[in-house]
């Protein structure tokens, strides 16, 4: 993972203000609560048993609030703009370092990792580690911010009821250990049906003229629809699980404030100026600390899934490659011939015990597509004859087993 994270050193500078504006609009967010206690308290003047409003206080702080929230609004913005930039750039020069490695690759290499593989691998691995690059640069900044300010701040309102965070956060992980559990290893999967999908997609519509020659459309249909059934029902298993997070969350939200409401008013109103203005910030600053663990619960649960992309990927990148580019090569003459000379060539696949080729030396000028077609059948020749094995005589044979 963090080998294509090298690609984001062009865009520092845009990582570094965009980590300022996230912790600029953090810090606006935890000041929000605060304006609002002293607006409860000194402009509503609400206290244990009474009411006074000041409605000059009621009007300083909601300004401050309105001004807060608007500064906040423009940074958000700001930061998102330029955070889809920085990703979307990063993608960009990525995808062009894995084509220019694919374009260098011999068959040895394409048949090592597959079309298919090398397809996705292009795309969709890329496209997951973009998005991952968009969450961090908001929620690796945002996320710790919120979670130890919130915390900070709601120990200094009410030292006690604080402990009630403890609770909800120690719940929170809980749930997010457990989902994390069952997702995990059903992520790398995921990939790898895409794969799948991808190869007998590609394989039908290369072969398009052969499936209909041989009449075989019900039995390639029926591929791509197994395939398909198969990326679709882990997909489905795996969105439901994720989309427990946010009901889950919602629920401990609601018993956090519950809880915080009740025994605030029973227990703590009134001692050691604990008033209404009070609890309803620790409420807010509640709310922010689970929050921010959940952002916490993306990072932990989104860098495993695109560290399985990222891997893929350097995989691409760092294949060494079998046939490379001489360092200086010699110009072709102007006049080309297209003569093709083998002398003593000798070829074996690689992992083969014996070779497939073993001493071949020809010469071939023009013709040789025209000689290839010849050998499957695709021409007959004008005089003479091709034959196969031996004795068999292609002519006397159908041109598609020749095939």
């Amino acid at each position: 993972m963090i080998k294509v994270l090298k690609f984001l050193k062009p865009y520092k500078w845009g990582v570094l203000i965009v980590f300022i504006f996230v912790a600029l609009r953090a810090f606006l967010d935890l000041l929000l609560p605060l304006i609002l206690g002293f607006l409860v308290n000194e402009g509503i003047g609400l206290g244990e048993n009474s009411v006074s409003p000041q409605v000059d206080k009621i009007w300083f702080y909601a300004g401050l609030m309105l001004a807060a929230t608007l500064t906040s609004i423009v940074v958000t913005i700001t930061s998102g703009y330029m955070e889809s930039r920085i990703s979307a750039g990063f993608a960009r020069d990525l995808r062009k370092a894995v084509y220019k490695k694919i374009e260098s690759y011999s068959l040895r290499e394409v048949d090592h990792f597959t079309t298919s593989s090398l397809i996705t691998r292009s795309t969709n691995d890329i496209q997951q580690l973009q998005q991952v690059v968009n969450m961090l640069l908001r929620m690796i900044i945002l996320a710790p911010f919120l979670a130890i300010g919130a915390i900070t701040l709601s120990i200094m309102q009410n030292p006690t009821l604080s402990l009630l965070l403890v609770v909800s956060i120690v719940s929170l992980i809980v749930m997010i250990t457990i989902i994390f559990t069952i997702t995990m290893p059903r992520f790398q999967l995921v990939q790898k049906l895409v794969d799948r999908l991808n190869l007998v997609t590609r394989e039908n519509l290369s072969g398009l003229r052969v499936v209909r020659a041989y009449n075989t459309q019900d039995f390639q249909a029926k591929r791509i629809d197994d395939a398909s059934k198969a990326s679709m029902m882990l997909n489905i298993f795996v969105n439901r699980v994720m989309g427990l997070m946010w009901p889950i969350m919602g629920l401990i939200m609601g018993l956090t404030s519950v809880a915080i409401v009740y025994l605030g008013s029973v227990y703590f109103i009134g001692i050691d100026g604990f008033d209404p203005g009070t609890m309803m910030a620790l409420m807010q600053y509640s709310m922010r600390a689970i929050m921010a663990f959940m952002f916490m619960s993306f990072i932990f649960i989104m860098i495993p899934r695109a560290a399985i992309s990222a891997r893929r990927i350097m995989e691409v990148l760092e294949m060494e490659i079998g046939i490379k580019d001489p360092e200086n090569p010699i110009a072709l003459p102007e006049n080309i011939q297209g003569e093709v000379t083998f002398k003593d060539v000798t070829f074996k696949y690689p992992d083969a015990d014996l070779p497939v080729l073993s001493d071949i030396s020809f010469t071939a000028e023009a013709g040789k597509t025209t000689a290839f077609n010849c050998i499957t059948g695709v021409y007959e020749p004008t005089n003479g004859c091709v034959s196969f094995c031996g004795e068999m005589m292609i002519s006397n044979h159908p041109t598609g087993k020749m095939k």
